[in-house]
Parts: C-alpha cells; sequence; structure tokens
C-alpha cells in the first residue's frame, strides 16, 4: 500500500513505514492537485501536517483512501467527522509534540521579558554607534522566576509548559473547559521528581491574576482574547500564543501593546496565516515565528514513528 506524505515526514517514519510493507511518497502535491494524484497513483493514507486540507471535496473524490492521518496535534485541516462518516480512519499524534511546543513557548517567553527578539533586531543596525543607548533601552528587564504564569487549556502542551513554569519557579494556573484539575509531574535528571495538582479555575479569574499567559487550545468559533478580557488582566502582561490563529483579536492586541497595557506578546500563529499582518510583523513589543512549534529534529521523529505504528497497527 501507498502512503502520501504530502507535508513531509521523518526519516525514522519512513523506515518504520516502509519496514512495514508501506511505500512512502514524499512528493509535494498542490493542494488542488491532491485528489487527481491520490486516484492516480492508487494512494491508501495521506499525512498531512499544518498546510494540506483534506476537506470533504477530496474525501468524496478519493474512496481508495483507508487512513487520514496528521502528525500534531489540530485537526482543524480536516473533515474528521465526515472522514469518519465514510469509514476513513483519523488520526493524529497528540503527544510527540509537547515539548518542543513548551520549550518554543518559553522562548518567546525569554524573547519578551529580555527584550532579545528587539535586540536582535537593532544591534546589528546600531550596536557599533549606540550601544550605550541601546544598554539603557533594554535595561528594564523581568525575572519568570516568582511570576504567575496563566495556562489557558492545560492539556498535554499546556502540562508540558507547566513543567517548565514549575522548574524555572514560577506560579502556574490554568483555566480548562474540559479538564477540572491534573497532577503535573517534574521530572529531573537524576530519576528524581515532584508532583503538583493544578486545579482549573475561570477564564476571568485567570486573566486577572497572571503575569503571563500562554494559549494551548484548539481553533475557536471567537476570540479568546479580545478587547474585554485584555481591559481586566494586569498592566504589563505577557502574552503568548504558540497554539492556533484566530484566538486573539490581533487588532485589540496591537492596540494593548501601543497603550503599554500588554507589555509584550509572542506569536507562532496568526489570523491571517500563511500572510500575517504587517503591523503585527513590525511591531517592536511582538516576538515572531512562523509555525514552528513542532518543529524539532526528536518531535518529528516522535511524529513520524508514532504514524508509522498507528498506520501498521490498522493497515498491518
Amino acid at each position: 500500500m501507498k502512503v502520501l506524505a504530502n507535508d513531509g515526514i521523518s526519516k525514522s517514519g519512513i523506515q518504520a513505514l516502509e519496514k512495514g510493507g508501506f511505500e512512502v511518497i514524499t512528493t509535494k502535491v498542490a493542494q488542488e492537485q491532491v485528489a487527481n494524484f491520490i486516484n492516480e497513483n492508487n494512494i491508501s493514507v495521506i499525512l498531512v501536517r499544518s498546510a494540506t486540507k483534506v476537506r470533504k471535496d477530496i474525501i468524496d473524490a478519493c474512496p481508495g483512501i483507508k487512513i487520514i492521518g496528521r502528525g500534531g496535534v489540530g485537526m482543524d485541516n480536516i473533515d474528521v467527522e465526515y472522514a469518519k462518516s465514510k469509514g476513513i480512519n483519523v488520526i493524529n499524534t497528540p503527544a510527540s509534540s509537547s515539548e518542543s511546543v513548551a520549550e518554543l513557548v518559553f522562548g518567546h517567553l525569554f524573547n519578551g521579558v529580555r527584550f532579545l527578539h528587539d535586540s536582535n533586531r537593532n544591534m546589528p543596525l546600531e550596536g557599533d554607534a549606540n550601544f550605550e543607548g541601546l544598554k539603557k533601552a533594554y535595561a528594564n528587564g523581568t525575572e519568570l522566576r516568582g511570576k504567575t504564569l496563566g495556562i489557558v487549556g492545560i492539556g498535554r502542551i499546556g502540562q508540558a509548559t507547566a513543567k517548565m513554569a514549575l522548574g524555572l519557579g514560577m506560579k502556574v494556573i490554568a483555566a480548562d473547559s474540559f479538564i477540572d484539575k491534573v497532577d503535573v509531574k517534574v521530572e529531573f535528571f537524576d530519576g528524581q521528581s515532584v508532583t503538583t495538582t493544578i486545579v482549573s479555575q475561570s477564564l476571568e479569574s485567570l486573566f486577572k491574576e497572571a503575569d503571563f499567559i500562554s494559549l494551548h487550545v484548539p481553533a475557536q468559533n471567537g476570540y479568546i482574547i479580545s478587547k474585554a478580557e485584555l481591559a481586566i488582566m494586569k498592566d504589563g502582561v505577557g502574552i503568548v500564543n504558540c497554539a492556533r490563529g484566530g484566538v486573539i483579536d490581533e487588532i485589540a492586541l496591537i492596540e494593548a501593546l501601543d497603550s503599554g497595557k500588554v507589555g509584550f506578546a509572542g506569536l507562532d500563529v496568526f489570523e491571517s496565516e500563511p500572510k500575517p499582518e504587517i503591523k503585527i510583523l513590525m511591531h517592536p513589543k511582538i516576538s515572531l515565528t512562523p509555525h514552528i512549534g513542532a518543529a524539532t529534529g526528536e518531535a518529528q521523529d516522535r511524529i513520524g514513528t508514532e504514524l508509522a505504528q498507528q498506520i501498521i497497527s490498522i493497515l498491518g
């Protein structure tokens, strides 16, 4: 059987699938050509990440598809329930990229509290001529230790983020519509560990209490953070979104950054992705990455092998 990994797959994933008797095709097929390619090449499994969309039109046009796989967590680019109604297995890898995303969250947090994103823009331009001026501009840093991190969505990635925050000595609070409380185990290199219980609280109370906020939620119908939510947050709050675009009202965010209500933002995802608004891209208080939360070698290896194991167990 043939597998089309249209958005790529790790070498370890390819090897595991080939060992299981599958032929893996990694040709990048344009969205409008996906259905034709699947039918012409007798593809049984299509694997995607966030770029390729597998909607009703492709599902209807390709009766030979047995599995649709998403390398990662979010399934908003796949018509999941419709595919299942047609007898197609839909799989993903919710646990594989948790640590990678959590580490990126802290990359953005450190960028924000020490102005690294802006310093890295300006040092090449002014570092020789205005060293003392830049030193003064970036002199009012903030420590993360002792501060409160509010995590919106305390699922796998939220918990991985909580572990890192706890390791830094932060207080962690969480809001989650589906999880009342969770035990978070922080493990150390020598085998020792510490476990703490995080109890979910209301979004409103989280927004009021948190010094920093990190979003870990799927795509929503509306905003989780808009003008009203920003208004009740602490002055100078830092906000990081490495989850999904469209959960923060970016116009309201820009206004809050300009007024000083929000101290900084870290964005890996955007409302108008893949063409973020120029005001977002140029803002000196926003740390930016191009949707790379799961883009580490370790995560991609885990994603590839986990997808392969699921495919082999279903079709092997």
